[in-house]
């Protein structure tokens, strides 16, 4: 078989791994929580936001910029998660075959 059919091959191998990683991805979650536990933010591994659960004590007018300090902080930890896990399954997926935009 010639390189580029051999190639060909890899290319279409790896594109059925990176799909089946993505859609792993989509359903894979992570948990992030600040002020105690008064805020927990749920995302899944494919950069979105699953859920976000506020402790109703935590609803105080007065604290307004505290609870969304709360949520900010919540968001953005789950959020790296997430990144985090998707980079480790995706290399997995891409691993031996770098091309830009892949990796």
């Amino acid at each position: 078989m010639s390189s580029i059919g051999k190639l060909m091959k890899q290319a279409a191998r790896m594109q059925q791994q990176v799909e089946a990683t993505q859609a792993a991805l989509a359903s894979r979650t992570v948990e992030a929580t600040s002020g105690g536990g008064a805020v927990k933010v749920v995302a899944k591994c494919n950069g979105t936001l699953a859920s976000i659960k506020i402790d109703p004590q935590a609803l105080n007018p007065g604290d307004a910029q505290l609870l969304e300090d709360m949520i900010l902080t919540a968001t953005n930890q789950a959020l790296d998660q997430a990144k985090e896990i998707s980079t480790a399954e995706m290399g997995k997926a891409t691993a031996g075959f770098n091309l830009p935009g892949l990796t």
